[in-house]
């Protein structure tokens, strides 16, 4: 199939003036015009007015095609995740079954056309799963879209008066006909101009009937391969083994060269030996692919596998088919490996990740096997649970063997209940405190930030500010941007708590499993931190180690670093120096600043669940799509716990026309808040400042609590970029 590009509607050419068909009368305009060209055009082929008109009847353009143009597996996808899927173990034992279930009829057809049983076989199980997978997309709909919309209408134009022409000439009912997107239906899925010159009646009826007859549709393949320049008896192609250092740029589908020439310059077989194929004549010439380069499987191909591309011209395509046949006659398939460390996964192993999938709460529906939209979503889902960077739902052996290793799910502990440290108030004291062995560096600085005692840090690619109050961030701005932090013009004197920057919240989150006796997230946002160590490093950023007051009969040490360079990395390091495992939650309380909270958006939660404080926490939540204060569900504002979270959320501000990346590990929550209008009037300190920041919080609290044990420690770390929009 011809490879397309997308373009929209309103692209589509607006035809000669005519009368507009009846179908067309409540149709987009364009489509209408085009439609009526149409109707001219297949009048000057024999099809009559009120033929197009009825055929056409109720007709209105499908955009939902328009998309797909570039989205073609074959061209889309790795071609180890399109073998894997199209060449399994179920694809294989059902095609065994089709062999022995039609032996007879492909016997004939065999005899009739030259083409061997399996091949034929192969072809019927790539395209339609055996008869299981026509398509469901109405057949007109999609081909009268593609005809007036995209690139290569003069081709859809094509495609569509030929079904025109088949469904007049009584070979196809238009009722319930369905296919492809692009227009292939049937067993074994003919484009409809394919269908006119190439369909055969297999069994006799005087109709050519893809859809409803098995035989015509294998016989109609046969016919096709034949055509299409199939050589009776003779292998499709071989897997070989290439050279070191084998020159790639000699390899492709149209680079032919005889058995002697290959064989001199270096290509074996398999085992090594001398290239010898049976069943080629003494002048066969071939082409060598290498379909992921040297590293990956070599396969020197022959006239029949020519053949086999001209069906659907994609490398992809073609050897599905032909290691499927080769499947179907006992081989084990490809024996070198493809150059990834993620292979795909067949349809026995797909059904057993939506299994777990499944197990894990995700409404994936059945685990049909059929990797869809649900259970990418769910996979996504998981991978950021498990902390990985390319959180792509790709459904691949690494995702399913994580999720296999992983224990059944248990109920989390209950967090540590902490009292009072004894010496929390000698501790409290708001001045300047860094130890006398910490190096001077250019760069670093003590004084004030919006008066508030501070760290100050200078680098060739950032600036950012850091409290001495509660050792909190108040400050990062990158080089020719603005302020990545909110800090409250109304925030309340010391020792309240400072309203913005990002406050740390340690070792407990809120009050989560503990008293009235303590105060709201945790010891250390009030106390005095102390500058342990500030160095500079090689790409010119400057990372400063700090901690709070060492706090007595608490048996947990805290130790913070924060590396300002082009992106802000903070890190919060938990030991536990007690005898006893310790369960806490802690978070890095973001407040990031932006142009205006209520048109905000946030990507990397869809598919999430939460836990909704306006609902107490009651129940969990599944989110869809980004977070944004216009959720429907409860607008205006927001304060949630996304659960087993954890790798990438991008804030989308188009106010002030950035990005801001937050990137976690170690962190297995997100808290977003935001109290809106309503709730920041009762907030001294925010007000109607409430549009001007949003929290994203990379946090461990709800039921993600982190247990460390005795000597053991936890590593929180976040990453804040940002970037133009």
């Amino acid at each position: 199939m011809p490879i397309l590009t997308t373009l929209g509607l309103a692209a589509a050419l607006a035809m000669p003036a005519a009368a507009p068909p009846a179908a067309a009368a409540t149709a987009d305009p364009a489509f209408a015009r085009c439609m009526a060209g149409l109707q001219a055009t297949a009048a000057s082929q024999g099809i009559a007015a009120d033929r197009f008109n009825a055929i056409t009847a109720g007709l209105q353009p499908d955009p939902t095609v328009l998309p797909l143009l570039d989205a073609q597996p074959e061209f889309t996808t790795p071609i180890w995740d399109y073998l894997a899927a199209l060449v399994d173990r179920q694809r294989v034992d059902d095609g065994r079954a089709m062999l022995q279930q039609h032996r007879e009829l492909l016997q004939r057809v065999s005899a009739q056309y030259g083409v061997d049983p399996v091949t034929i076989v192969a072809v019927w199980g790539v395209e339609s799963d055996y008869g299981r997978v026509f398509g469901k997309r109405p057949l007109l709909q999609s081909l009268a879209t593609l005809s007036c919309a995209g690139r290569r209408q003069p081709f859809f134009r094509g495609e569509l008066l030929a079904l025109i022409k088949l469904i007049d000439q009584g070979d196809l009912q238009a009722q319930g006909l369905t296919g492809s997107w692009a227009g292939a239906f049937g067993h074994t899925q003919f484009m409809p101009s394919t269908y006119a010159r190439i369909a055969v009646d297999g069994d006799g009826d005087g109709r050519r009937d893809l859809v409803g007859s098995i035989p015509d549709a294998l016989a109609s393949t046969a016919n096709y391969l034949k055509r299409a320049g199939w050589r009776t008896g003779e292998p499709w192609g071989m897997e070989v083994r290439v050279p070191a250092g084998f020159n790639a740029s000699q390899s492709g589908r149209t680079q032919r060269r005889s058995l002697a020439d290959w064989r001199a310059l270096g290509v074996t077989g398999l085992d090594g030996s001398a290239l010898a194929p049976s069943g080629l004549p003494a002048d066969a010439r071939a082409a060598l692919l290498l379909p992921s380069g040297t590293k990956g499987p070599a396969l020197l191909v022959f006239r029949n596998y020519d053949a086999i591309y001209s069906y659907n011209a994609a490398e992809s395509y073609a050897l599905a088919i032909a290691t499927l046949a080769d499947r179907l006659r006992g081989s084990n398939g490809l024996v070198t490996a493809w150059p990834t460390d993620d292979p795909g996964l067949g349809r026995d192993e797909r059904r057993q990740l939506q299994t777990l999938l499944l197990a894990r709460g995700h409404d994936i529906g059945a685990a049909d096997g059929m990797i869809g939209t649900a259970s990418r979503r769910a996979i996504q889902v998981e991978q950021r649970r498990l902390g990985w960077a390319d959180a792509d739902g790709r459904a691949g052996q690494r995702i399913l063997r994580a999720l296999q290793a992983q224990p059944q799910a248990q109920a989390p502990a209950a967090p540590t209940r902490f009292s009072l440290p004894n010496n929390y108030s000698a501790v409290q004291s708001p001045a300047i405190r860094s130890r006398s062995s910490v190096q001077q560096i250019q760069g670093v600085s003590s004084g004030q930030f919006q008066g508030l005692d501070a760290w100050l840090v200078e680098t060739p690619q950032a600036t950012a500010a850091i409290s001495v109050f509660g050792g909190q961030l108040l400050s990062f701005v990158p080089k020719g941007q603005p302020d990545l932090m909110w800090l409250s013009p109304k925030r309340a004197a010391l020792p309240t708590p400072i309203r913005g920057g990002s406050p740390v919240c340690w070792p407990y989150f809120g009050r989560q499993g503990q008293g009235d006796d303590v105060p709201a997230h945790g010891f250390v946002r009030t106390l005095p931190w102390e500058l342990q160590q500030a160095r500079r490093l090689d790409d010119g950023s400057i990372e400063l180690t700090l901690a709070p007051p060492a706090l007595d009969n608490l048996g947990l040490r805290l130790t913070m670093t924060v590396r300002v360079g082009r992106e802000l990395r903070q890190q919060l390091v938990t030991e536990n120096t007690g005898k006893a495992p310790a369960t806490i939650t802690q978070a890095l309380h973001n407040y990031f600043r932006v142009g205006d909270a209520s048109k905000v958006d946030v990507d990397g939660v869809d598919g999430l669940d939460y836990l909704d404080k306006f609902e107490n926490y009651a129940q969990p939540r599944r989110q869809q799509g980004p977070w944004s204060l216009r959720d429907p569900r409860d607008p205006g504002r927001s304060d949630r716990i996304y659960t087993q979270a954890g790798g990438h959320y991008v804030l989308r501000d188009p106010v002030l026309k950035r990005r801001i990346d937050l990137r976690t590990e170690g962190s297995r929550s997100l808290v977003a808040w935001n109290p809106g209008a309503e709730g920041a009037a009762r907030m001294a300190d925010v007000g109607d400042g409430w549009r001007d920041y949003v929290c994203l919080e990379a946090a461990n609290a709800g039921p993600d609590v982190v247990t460390v044990a005795p000597g053991g420690r936890h590593v929180l770390l976040q990453i804040l970029s940002s970037a133009p929009l």
